[in-house]
């Protein structure tokens, strides 16, 4: 949702806490009337003490200053309640947008951001918010009142005063109007340096076992600390310009100071004014210098705010290149949980990341960067289909044009039942990646509960269906294991769980989930027999009824597979339907199965 500017952004953000903020209006302003109130009840007892008043007056006096004194700092606290209350709501509500787009966003993007630099833009960016959100506008104009008030009464005691310290406020006002903005730069600077370096420590961490294991320590100290200088300089330059600005200020509330103590004394002693008149220009000329310095404080904090509002709309301002089509709601689509076909037509496809796309691709390198290229094949709904080919053949990519992560530079692939193919760019993304299923070697498991794990959060599925999943993938005893039974939290990453158990409880995923395709990439490779045996067992089940692709690295794996593919760069190289092709002593895949060559494929 790109915004046009600041106001829409704090409209969008604010508008849903209109009560919180109208009470928050009212406690600031609440707080600097008080403020205002005090010096004049205190010039009273001044003045009454210089006069000789009776002891009941002043008494009175001082239990109207402690009353009002107590009252403006009740005011105060609860203000920085409602303060803090704004500023988190409106900040958790823009994360949390900023997340789902960022999750909306396809792979090309996460593929040239990594999860460092997005940390950074949702957590640390949105924080800097937080006193944008909650206060910057209304302490701004609070400030600027209190301000405007503070001259007015000046001037009610002696015009002379009031217009002196109405120079010194305005030649405040410019040096602010002149010196506001030039942080900005070095602000978004230093978040920049302040992502990056995030970003490589998320990379690093990630690889430390790589890293001790080939020696490569000193090199990532060696990076880490080049990193860290670059952030060190950009905050130390933003600093700096943050501080041209403050210490021009304060050169002038000095000179503020020094000339209402010299002015308000001088007219003290010509008899023009009473002693408490004179602590009250002193008082209110450092009352002066409160708003001002605030100002001035929060023209600090608004320039990081608006060099990481910028940042922030430059995330929003990011479309995602895969579209998710507008579907109407009589529109005819595959039933769920049925078998569906597959056709692939003239597909080739080559990674057009930010990477290549800065650089200089020519008609001539454009071969050069497929990764598939004249794909054609088709599968009927429940068909079975083995994919073979070495690495970087093309298997893992065909499976992410099959999800929409990409979508192929030129070709058209339809997905569909017996009665009807759709081209994938005209099925919802919800809907399609509900109906197809995938467990791969490496499954991703959260620090979250069993049945969330298994579920995905959905909050739908009873546990009497995931327990009955449990049973029939042969995981009762492991499940009998846990202390909590599905409330048992999992560690991130499947810690504390085997290889084989892991690979079950994806399985169970899919079960749960009920697609009519499912995408196998060597789901039962490195793993023990047993286990292997009960993975195998799971395979069969979850084929049933359904279409399966499967990418294998062992023949052993697509003996069950209706047809066989053969990829070998980017390239369809034999396809056909299993039985005829291992009768065939010409096929390549009757020659694999001849020599049990397994390897080739790895």
């Amino acid at each position: 949702m790109p915004f046009n500017n600041t106001r829409d952004f704090l409209k969008t953000y604010l508008s849903p806490q209109k009560g919180k903020v109208a009470l928050l209006g009212i406690f600031i302003f609440a707080n600097l009337g008080l403020q205002l109130l005090l010096p004049q009840i205190m010039r009273g007892f001044i003045d009454s003490v210089n006069q000789g008043a009776p002891i009941s007056n002043l008494v009175r006096l001082g239990v109207y200053f402690l009353g009002a004194a107590l009252l403006q700092q009740s005011i105060a606290i609860v203000a920085a309640y409602y303060t803090q209350n704004v500023g988190w709501t409106a900040t958790n509500a823009l994360r949390e947008d900023l997340t789902r787009h960022a999750l909306r966003l396809d792979m090309s993007f996460h593929k040239s951001h990594p999860p460092g630099e997005m940390i950074s833009r949702i957590d640390s960016d949105i924080n800097t918010l937080n006193d944008f959100f909650s206060q910057f506008l209304l302490k701004l104009v609070g400030n600027l009142l209190l301000v405007i008030a503070i001259l007015v009464l000046l001037f009610f005691e002696d015009w002379r005063i009031g217009l002196v310290l109405t120079g010194f406020s305005l030649i405040a006002l410019l040096i602010l109007s002149r010196t506001r903005n030039i942080a900005v730069p070095h602000w978004e600077a230093e978040r920049k340096a302040e992502s990056d370096f995030y970003s490589f420590l998320e990379e690093r961490f990630a690889g430390t076992a790589d890293i001790r294991a080939n020696g490569g320590r000193t090199y990532t100290l060696r990076e880490f600390f080049k990193r860290i200088r670059v952030m060190y300089q950009r905050s130390i330059k933003a600093g700096l310009m943050v501080n041209i600005m403050l210490n021009s200020m304060f050169l002038v509330f000095t000179l503020g100071n020094a000339v209402s103590l010299g002015l308000g004394g001088s007219l003290y002693l010509q008899g023009a004014i009473t002693i408490g008149t004179v602590y009250i220009v002193f008082q209110y000329n450092r009352m002066l210098e409160r708003p001002l310095e605030d100002i001035s404080r929060q023209l600090s904090n608004i320039q990081k705010s608006l060099a990481s509002l910028k940042r922030v709309q430059e995330m929003f301002g990011i479309q995602s290149k895969i579209k998710d089509p507008d579907i109407s709601p009589g529109a005819s689509l595959p039933p769920r949980g049925a078998a569906l076909g597959l056709k692939f037509e003239g597909v080739s496809f080559f990674y057009d990341d930010e990477e290549n796309a800065s650089s200089k691709v020519t008609k001539n390198t454009v071969n050069e960067l497929h990764v598939l290229e004249g794909i054609d094949f088709e599968i009927a709904p429940g068909e079975v289909l083995g994919l073979l080919g070495r690495t970087g053949s093309g298997k893992t990519t065909l499976t992410r044009l099959l999800f929409r992560l990409y979508d192929p530079q030129s070709g058209s692939i339809r997905l569909g039942d017996d009665n009807r193919l759709l081209d994938l760019q005209e099925i919802p993304l919800a809907y399609l990646r509900d109906q197809i299923g995938m467990v791969t070697q490496t499954i991703e498991l959260f620090h979250a509960s069993v049945r969330d794990n298994l579920t995905f959060f959905d909050t739908t599925i009873p546990d009497e269906k995931i327990l009955s999943v449990i049973r029939e993938l042969g995981l009762s005893r492991w499940y009998h294991s846990l202390g909590a039974g599905l409330d048992t939290i999992l560690e991130s990453g499947g810690s504390g769980l085997s290889a084989g158990e892991a690979q079950l409880l994806a399985f169970a995923r899919i079960f749960l989930k009920d697609p009519g395709m499912i995408v196998l990439d060597e789901a039962s490779s490195r793993l023990d027999p047993v286990t292997e045996h009960l993975i195998e067992q799971a395979v069969d089940r979850l084929t049933q009824d359904r279409t399966a692709l499967i990418i294998a690295h062992r023949l052993k794996t697509v003996q069950r597979a209706d047809k066989i593919m053969i990829l070998e760069k980017g390239k369809i190289v034999e396809f056909g339907s299993r039985e005829k092709l291992a009768s065939d002593p010409k096929s390549r895949f009757s020659q694999l199965l001849q020599t049990g060559m397994d390897e080739v494929l790895a």
